[in-house]
């Protein structure tokens, strides 16, 4: 029985605030932009007047004081610095515990899955205390358990890592390293069999949309599509810091070759014989020794990068503010994250069209083939020469921002949706009840319609209104 099969008395389900559990298996906002997107949704939650419950493992994420932290620790290997000792005799009492072991140890990923087992085995003591389960991204095996015994689940797909394992393997250098890639993305087959079976599934972007269908194999009414939401409190412009001109910003984990970052490196080169002072500032960790590192050297570019990692979000806005252009060179992107934030940072973007960062920039900035370095190379001394057109993309990008995308619009798109899905699973239990004693009170509740409606909770222009990412450190 749900939180919802408790409310016989006063009112329902369409109307009283709800009892909501989010899901995140590695939720640190250093680890990428699947945190940022738990502590952004349940704080708006929370502010739209809603109980919010994270379950999360380690890396634990950073919430707003209101929300609570129900913390599901693992053995957090990545963080050991010998994982080979870090089984102890207790862990063997546990599938997941040594699961999660073996699978580092023979190179696989294998913590969506081992979260998915503790968190299924916790909800069912405790589910009753919610009325629906989110999910962000684990699309573990857990989550049809939990959707079985009778709990709405919910789950978020940024976009189908399998877009991430084909660049890696395209990048590999030999068979071996991509023998390395496919064994560390083996989850993949799990997360594609998950969410073929769940009944509803959200994503955050068109390209988002039609890649699931398409890669994932999942059919298109059980996808919605509800766009991310930015802080436009805090990522704003800051009249407090002093622009740097010729400082080029931008956030990438140094050696994924879905960043892009080699392009604008190569992009860099070109430009530092017309501008010498010209600067890039990396969000992101660079790998000691990692082609990022050799890249530098062979384009004789050590003195004019910087990399910072690990920095709070109050940070990354008066980086924003600091430089003169942001640039998002990713070769495949679900939603757009960083561009986003440094539109409503009010910086000038310049935008590969990987993925769904045309939707997120739209005529806001400046819009390059992806993986063209010199097509980025234009378009930033575009922005370096025209004072003019600086300006009204500086106002555009704040503009499109404020208008089309906060987190205020995104949690009231999802609570709709929750209602509707909450709706459904009270309406299938009425109609095939277990026992009387698990029978949830029935509410009226609308349905949602069989066919997917991609402008529900998008807004009303799909074209113009459509990272993760991180905050420096790989995940």
């Amino acid at each position: 029985m749900t939180a919802l099969g408790n409310q016989s008395d006063g009112p329902s389900a369409t109307s009283r605030p709800l009892n909501i559990c989010l899901l995140g298996y590695r939720s640190h906002p250093h680890c990428g932009g699947q945190g940022v997107y738990l502590h952004y949704l349940s704080k708006a939650l929370t502010d739209a007047g809603h109980k919010v419950d994270v379950i999360s493992g380690q890396p634990y994420p950073e919430l707003d004081p209101r929300v609570r932290l129900i913390k599901m620790p693992g053995l957090n290997l990545y963080e050991q610095p010998n994982p080979t000792r870090a089984l102890k005799f207790k862990h063997l009492l546990s599938w997941a515990d040594f699961y999660e072991w073996f699978g580092k140890l023979t190179g696989g990923f294998v913590e969506p899955y081992t979260f998915g087992r503790r968190v299924a085995r916790y909800l069912r003591k405790h589910g009753q205390n919610y009325d629906v389960v989110h999910d962000n991204q684990s699309l573990c095996y857990g989550l049809l358990d939990i959707e079985k015994s009778g709990l709405p689940v919910v789950a978020t797909i940024h976009h189908p890592i399998t877009r991430d394992r084909q660049l890696a393997l395209d990048a590999a250098p030999d068979w071996f390293y991509r023998l390395l890639v496919r064994r560390w993305h083996s989850f993949l087959g799990m997360q594609i069999r998950v969410s073929r079976k769940l009944k509803h599934i959200v994503t955050v972007s068109s390209q988002s949309f039609d890649d699931i269908v398409t890669q994932f194999g999942v059919l298109p009414h059980q996808l919605k599509l509800i766009y991310n939401g930015i802080d436009t409190q805090l990522f704003r412009p800051q009249a407090d810091v002093r622009q740097n001109p010729m400082r080029i910003m931008t956030t990438a984990s140094a050696d994924q070759p879905l960043k892009g970052l080699r392009y604008l490196l190569q992009a860099m080169a070109s430009l530092r014989a017309r501008y010498p002072q010209l600067e890039l500032l990396v969000v992101g960790k660079l790998k000691e020794g990692g082609a990022t590192e050799q890249l530098l050297r062979e384009l004789d570019l050590e003195s004019s990068v910087r990399f910072v990692s690990g920095i709070s979000n109050e940070e990354m806005a008066r980086y924003y503010a600091s430089a003169s252009v942001v640039v998002c060179p990713s070769l495949y992107e679900g939603f757009g994250l960083p561009a986003a934030e440094a539109m409503a940072c009010g910086v000038p973007v310049v935008s590969s069209d990987g993925g769904a960062l045309p939707e997120v920039v739209g005529d806001a900035g400046l819009v390059v083939p992806a993986g063209d370095s010199d097509a980025l190379a234009r378009a930033i001394e575009q922005l370096l020469q025209d004072p003019e057109l600086h300006a009204s993309l500086s106002k555009a990008g704040r503009h499109r921002i404020e208008e089309h995308f906060s987190w205020q619009v995104a949690a009231g798109h999802l609570v709709a949706f929750y209602r509707r899905v909450i709706g459904q699973a009270v309406q299938q239990a009425a109609a095939f009840p277990v026992s009387p004693s698990t029978q949830p009170h029935a509410v009226s509740v609308e349905s949602s319609s069989s066919r997917a409606d991609r402008t529900d909770y998008a807004g009303t222009d799909t074209q113009a209104d459509p990272s993760a990412n991180n905050r420096g450190a790989a995940a």
